[in-house]
């Protein structure tokens, strides 16, 4: 893990992207050369998604408090939250703070009864992103499988790289795992909702094309170690890294990440906030064609008077969560977009009332939620439910694998064929039967 990633300067973007390291030697990106890990092609399959749109809520959102809501549990579970709202989905309702997303429930399916029964954020967040429970291996996670399947080995020849997050690195784990650097998220830095969305190293206000013209100019003429060594192999190759850098920074690509572009109108229905911002920054990315795109969502570890964060978080992630649905919808983007929602884990049923948590909720991996929406998947179903207080599942239980199984399985990535690794162990990308999360088949057939 590298926890500064998102905060690279433009000096430092173009040292890592020249040098890079040991293990993104390995990658395919295009600043860096032609991949010499084994490539295996996806499975062929008629699966019509071609991105995925994560939206990662950092900290765990209360399923109760979202799309799980138990308004006859009383006043210790669902607190003032007593009124949900029907939706567009016959018979399912969802949260009172969410009238935007009842509005668009025919285009994302609900599943209620997640669960993996840990209760810690880091190993938590490893199982619901790579599909594992925590045991020998460091397995990746699903962005790091597209990735390698959907990335530079297998057509992908955009500078934008294939693995995207908004804004900041998720921690918690290492999103590549064993599959090494070259499959590591860019987590842009920066701030979407600012008047300039600063891209570390691609958009900045602060400083011209011209400077950075003059600063490139000047470091070439520094360069003394270069012109004493013309033709050597790992300089020429510092100095191709050092063009795509370049192109990246001054050319076409960076007009992507400029939000100014977008009329005030759409900006607007968003939300004015950085997940709303950054749902109008995934879009751009899916449309432009980067397979996969992490919101990285935070504030949602709600230990301490828990409804007064709702009570703001809820509406913001309700305008930016709607209007990204219903704009993929209209470009016609959102049968080919998998949106998937979900944390962690949820909260507990049972508000903490007492000090020092003055209304809080806990960690909770017995019982959770999660959405999905587009990329093929059947909008308008709920699969899955939860007990009377949201307390344990009480009617299909979905591991992680099974979720991520079906998400690869839309993306046209067979989960049951082998996984390239550089352990030369024999792996399958997401089999059915895992240690510790065992399901079926390991597929959401309700709404597959």
């Amino acid at each position: 893990m590298n926890p500064d990633f998102g905060n690279l300067t433009r000096r430092r973007m173009l040292v890592r992207g020249a040098f890079g390291t040991a293990g993104l030697m390995l990658g395919g990106h295009p600043l860096l050369g032609k991949s010499t890990a084994p490539a295996v092609a996806p499975a062929a399959s008629a699966a019509p998604a071609r991105a995925v749109i994560q939206i990662w809520m950092w900290g765990g959102p209360s399923h109760l408090d979202s799309f799980d809501p138990k308004p006859d549990a009383g006043r210790d579970y669902c607190g003032p939250y007593t009124s949900p709202i029907a939706t567009r989905a016959d018979g399912v309702r969802i949260c009172e703070k969410l009238p935007l997303l009842a509005e668009q429930a025919r285009h994302f399916s609900l599943i209620r009864s997640m669960t993996h029964g840990i209760n810690a954020h880091e190993t938590a967040s490893y199982a619901v992103q790579t599909g594992h429970p925590p045991g020998r291996l460091l397995w990746p996670s699903l962005g790091a499988l597209v990735s390698l399947f959907k990335g530079y080995d297998h057509g992908y020849k955009d500078l934008i790289p294939p693995y995207v997050v908004l804004t900041s690195p998720q921690g918690r784990f290492s999103e590549c795992g064993f599959l090494g650097p070259a499959h590591k998220p860019f987590a842009t830095g920066g701030d979407p909702n600012r008047e300039r969305f600063e891209v570390e190293g691609i958009v900045s206000s602060r400083i011209t094309d011209e400077r950075q013209k003059q600063r490139r100019k000047l470091l070439g003429e520094l360069d003394t170690f270069g012109r004493a060594l013309p033709g050597d192999p790992a300089l020429r190759h510092k100095e191709q890294c050092e063009e795509k850098a370049y192109e990246l920074i001054l050319g076409e690509a960076r007009e992507l990440f400029d939000l100014s572009t977008e009329s005030p109108e759409v900006r607007d229905s968003y939300g004015r906030s950085t997940f709303g911002q950054s749902c109008l920054m995934a879009r751009r990315l899916v449309e432009r064609g980067v397979p996969y795109v992490t919101i990285n969502y935070k504030g949602w570890d709600t230990h301490k008077q828990h409804f007064q964060t709702m009570d703001r978080n809820l509406p913001e992630m309700d305008a930016g969560l709607a209007t990204l649905i219903s704009d993929l919808e209209s470009r016609g983007l959102l049968d080919s977009t998998i949106i998937w929602w979900g944390g962690e884990f949820g909260r507990t049923p049972k508000i903490q009332w007492e000090p020092p948590w003055n209304g809080g909720r806990g960690h909770f991996g017995a019982c959770f939620s999660a959405l999905l929406a587009g990329g093929g998947f059947r909008g308008g179903q709920v699969v899955g439910a939860s007990d009377s207080t949201g307390s344990e599942v009480a009617d299909r239980p979905v591991y992680p694998n099974e979720l991520l199984g079906s998400i690869l399985e839309r993306m046209g990535i067979d989960p049951e064929g082998p996984l390239p690794n550089p352990l030369g162990e024999d792996l399958k990308v997401m089999p059915a039967g895992i240690d510790g999360f065992p399901r079926g088949d390991g597929r959401l057939r309700e709404i597959m």
